[in-house]
């Protein structure tokens, strides 16, 4: 199967030892279908090519599906992870993807094109990704509501 791979943030770390500093690599990657399925990866290995393949392996292993309604998400929700928050809101089919780098990775991976986010909080990366993927579990899929209540889901959307 064919999948998207964005890469977040790639870092290099130091460690001081005796003989200078020894550098190895961190990489945060979204990996999604297109269609409704994304995850998050993140890897670290002393080059950059074995961190980029640890956090695609990782990313493909914790993948969620989520919920769509046409091209945009089905209602609006914050996502939160310590101090990152996200805000993302449902947007009208032709708007495009409104959102800051890790939002717009991981909603491009996931196959939403209409969508509305503003990040508050943190900045870091990596917590932002977690925020965004906080928010996408949490949204309501109307198929699984409907089923729950026992109606038909042309009565849930009226």
């Amino acid at each position: 199967m064919e999948y998207a791979e964005n890469l977040v943030r790639l870092n290099r770390v130091a460690k001081v030892v005796k003989g200078g500093r020894r550098f190895s690599f961190s990489a945060l990657i979204v990996v999604g279908d297109r269609n409704g399925r994304v995850g998050y990866g993140f890897g670290k290995a002393n080059d950059v090519s074995e961190a980029i393949r640890k956090s695609i392996e990782k990313a493909k292993k914790n993948m969620i599906t989520v919920p769509r309604q046409k091209s945009t998400i089905p209602h609006p929700i914050i996502g939160r992870f310590k101090s990152a928050r996200v805000v993302l809101k449902p947007a009208a089919p032709g708007t495009g993807i409104i959102a800051g780098g890790p939002v717009r990775a991981v909603m491009e991976a996931a196959g939403v094109s209409d969508i509305l986010s503003k990040s508050l909080g943190s900045d870091n990366s990596m917590n932002i990704v977690k925020a965004v993927f906080s928010g996408l579990e949490n949204l309501l899929d109307a198929r699984k509501i409907a089923k729950a209540r026992g109606k038909p889901i042309s009565e849930m959307w009226g």
